[in-house]
């Protein structure tokens, strides 16, 4: 596939030198490196090379999701692409999937959610913060994924006009202040995530959704490190992605309903019948 202009490329000498830009003919970025020559790269194939003005080799690479994510432009701390895998594989979220957002930030979670729900699913995000918005909407164009997301600017604490949405996914600080909110949005047994960067509110978000018409509750962390992979001298990397957030799952039930007392977990109880 051959780069043209108005497209985007990620131009990469090694995993932390590493630049992503629109391509237009006259664009040059300076680096350490030497002049990398932006322009001369319409034409050229993905995955072919070009060397700086000091003769650094640099890889012209296609984008992806996770590239646009960690490159996007943001005022608040993002949620890293290993939460958001497991957010979409534990919530069975797919194509067509209608999502409510409350929280969108800098829109890295709803580029890569987007991404998985399109053509035919939408996300339906609220914020209460503008200049969010703004740089939320610059995000999602540069990562052509602003067709499948509507951005409102609205307080989700008054209501949301979102129906029937198979999951609910909310980053704020006090997400157990939505739950009712969230509830009658969600369709009957629709997955509801919270992203919590502490664990007092994984306490106080977990205690109110047993109050709330939820079941299924579960928290969890998601730790990952890399591996220094070289011949005869592989081990684990001395840095690792530790804590990001927490993560509490829940679906939607039937309000007012007695909810099983939880118990302590045995060995051998989950299966398949």
């Amino acid at each position: 596939m051959k780069i043209q202009e108005g497209s985007y490329v990620l131009l990469f000498h090694t995993s932390r030198k590493k630049w992503l830009t629109k391509v237009t003919p006259d664009k040059k970025i300076h680096t350490h490196l030497g002049i990398i020559d932006v322009g001369a790269t319409i034409g050229m194939e993905y995955g072919s090379v070009i060397r700086t003005t000091e003769g650094k080799v640099v890889f012209l690479i296609e984008p992806t999701t996770h590239d646009f994510i960690m490159k996007s432009e943001r005022r608040t701390q993002i949620v890293y692409p290993k939460d958001l895998g497991f957010i979409a594989a534990r919530t069975g979220m797919k194509n067509g999937s209608k999502i409510l957002e409350i929280g969108t930030g800098s829109a890295a979670a709803a580029t890569f959610f987007a991404s998985i729900v399109k053509p035919e699913g939408h996300i339906y995000s609220f914020d209460v913060n503008p200049d969010f918005m703004e740089i939320a909407k610059r995000n999602l164009e540069k990562a052509g994924m602003a067709d499948y997301v509507t951005l409102n600017h609205h307080d989700p604490h008054e209501g949301v006009d979102v129906r029937e949405a198979d999951i609910a996914i909310v980053d704020l600080g006090d997400p157990w202040t939505v739950l009712d909110q969230v509830h009658d949005a969600l369709k009957g047994s629709g997955a509801f995530v919270a992203i919590c960067p502490t664990m007092n509110q994984i306490e106080k978000t977990a205690t109110e959704l047993k109050k709330s018409g939820y079941a299924d509750i579960e928290s969890i962390e998601l730790l990952i490190r890399t591996m220094e992979a070289r011949e005869g001298m592989t081990r684990p990397s001395m840095r690792m992605i530790g804590h990001t957030t927490y993560l509490v799952f829940a679906r939607k039930v039937q309000k007012k309903a007695e909810a099983p007392s939880e118990e302590p977990e045995e060995e051998g109880e989950e299966g398949i019948e």
